[in-house]
Parts: C-alpha cells; structure tokens; sequence
C-alpha cells in the first residue's frame, strides 16, 4: 500500500500538464531534472512494490536461507562455530545496511531554509565518504563525492546532503548513475541548476579481481547551469584541489 500510493502521487506529478513547466515536450533546465528526478523515482517504486509485501524480517529470513545455500555449494562447513551465523549475518547486513537504498522509506527528509542571509556564492561540501556496491558483482565501491550549488530562494541543511549520497549509494550500482542521482536529487530539492556533483571511487570489482589492478580510480561528474561556465567549474575543481583539471 505504501508503494502504491507513492506511485500513484509521483505518477500524477510526472505527468503534470504543459503549463506546470514539466511537459515532455517542453524540458529544459530545472524543469529536465525535475522530471529527470520524478522518473527515476517512479521506475524505483514501480521495481519495488512487490518488494513491499514482505517485511525486513521476511526478507533477511529470505536471503539467510538462499546464501546458506551458496555457501554449502562452496563447500563451507555451515556447523562450524565460526560460520553458522554468517548467512544470518550477511542477510541483516544486505537489508539493514549495505542496500538500505532500495527501500524507498528510508529516503531521507530534505531539509532547506530560506535563504535569509542572501548568500549567493558557491558552496562546496566535499570528501563525502561513500561506499556502494558495483552491481555487476556486488563487490564495494568506495570513494568520496563532492556537491556543489548555488543557493536561490532555499539552502539545504549540510547534513542532507551527506545523507542523500549514502542513500543512492547503498544500493547496487554503477557510478555513473549514481552521479546522475544525486545531481537530478539536489537540483529538485533545491529548485535550482546550478549543481555540481563530482565522484572519485575505487572498484574492488576491478582491484579484488579481474585485472586486479589496485592503482587505478574512477572520476565521474555532473556539471549543470552555472557549472557548465569554465570558470565557475574550475573554481569548483580548485576547491577538491583538481588543479590539473582546469
């Protein structure tokens, strides 16, 4: 029911008429993103309705049983002292912690204030440890994100954003669309263009196994209104001291 009644408001939301400034045929701007962001939410409710029916209980009930099972076809010793919790273990820690994002309910609250002060400038949070899973082998990508925006009407409380990068992040991903979400996410709360999302990661899906290369790192980013201006983006990249990139 939860599910449902959530897909039925952003649904309504998505398809909002010409004259709200959202019409397929007429994106541009924030109005892309904001419908950008309204997509992305209502594909994540409609994969997920299904999941709803089943508690968080059921579902660690669920995957303890079936990764019992890989590990005894692995040929692990399921009685051993040490590994008879594990699979319990591993189940908690896939719905409690690792993939929390994929239960909409734990989308955090966007916190904003009028921005009374009048600050207009760039504001850079950076270093925001991040820790996903590459969804191609569910092994950990680990990095830091760095957000950027120029405040409008509204500023965003700091600790939402640092909260709305461990929630797109803990899920199977890839960085790329992780990137996308937090930017489309931002600039939706925000009513603004002007964001800027940068991503540094190692993945152990290329370090742990593979080529097994331990050296190499990714690099995504979302640059978006004033962002696109080389100026403004350098400045931005001398912040995270990217001077080689300017």
């Amino acid at each position: 029911m939860f599910y449902d009644e959530r897909l039925s408001m952003t649904e309504n939301r998505l398809h909002a008429p010409q004259h709200n400034g959202f019409h397929k045929n007429s994106l541009n701007g924030h109005a892309h993103h904001h419908h950008a962001a309204l997509a992305e939410e209502t594909e994540e409710l409609l994969h997920l309705t299904q999941a709803d029916e089943k508690s968080d209980s059921e579902k660690i009930e669920t995957i303890a049983h079936h990764f019992g099972e890989i590990m005894q076809t692995l040929g692990l010793d399921l009685t051993d002292e040490s590994l008879k919790g594990t699979s319990h273990r591993v189940a908690k820690m896939f719905v409690q912690e690792a993939f929390m994002g994929l239960n909409p309910r734990n989308k955090p609250k966007a916190t904003v204030f009028p921005n009374d002060y009048g600050y207009k400038e760039m504001l850079v949070e950076k270093n925001i440890t991040l820790y996903s899973y590459c969804e191609h082998h569910f092994v950990p990508i680990i990095g830091k994100a760095h957000v950027a925006y120029f405040p409008k009407a509204h500023v965003i409380g700091l600790s939402k954003i640092n909260r709305l990068v461990k929630y797109y992040s803990k899920r199977p991903q890839v960085q790329e669309r992780l990137t996308e979400q937090i930017a489309n996410s931002l600039a939706d709360i925000l009513k603004t263009d002007d964001v800027a999302v940068v991503i540094e990661a190692d993945h152990l899906c290329v370090a742990s196994r593979g080529i097994n290369d331990v050296n190499s790192s990714t690099f995504t980013a979302s640059y978006r209104g004033k962002f696109n201006k080389s100026k403004v983006r350098s400045e931005f990249l001398s912040h995270l001291n990217f001077k080689q990139l300017r």
